[in-house]
């Protein structure tokens, strides 16, 4: 069973930058995708960022250029940093992983969840 535990959420002024972890467990063999979605209140899930076991990133339009996805395989630890940050950037962001791979336009592919950790970023 594979766990996802996020942490690093906050409250930042528009502009300034969060790093965003995912602590990931139990994970066994599989060709994994990894992503980290955000769900803001009223609005529908939306994939930000994932990342594939050979390093393959692909991004939101809305946070080109300003996210950055990436792993250490060596501390099973996946990140998210995030800069220029955004009002609409606000939202619950968690972390999410797909064994036989996943689309990051299809979050019905991921999964295991983690519980999310929440992001406010006021103007």
């Amino acid at each position: 069973q594979v766990q996802l535990v996020e942490s690093g959420g906050g409250s930042v002024q528009t502009g300034g930058s969060l790093t965003l972890s995912c602590e990931i467990s139990g994970r066994t063999y599989g060709k994994y995708t990894l992503a980290w979605f955000r769900q803001a209140e009223g609005k529908k899930r939306e994939g930000v960022a994932s990342i594939e076991e050979d390093g393959d990133t692909l991004y939101a339009d809305s946070v080109k250029g300003r996210f950055s996805i990436t792993e250490d395989t060596s501390k099973n630890i996946l990140y998210l940093q995030m800069n220029s940050l955004k009002p609409e950037d606000t939202a619950m962001y968690r972390c999410a992983a797909a064994p036989y791979g996943g689309s990051l336009f299809h979050w019905g592919d991921f999964q295991y969840w983690g519980q999310g950790t929440r992001v406010t970023v006021s103007s």
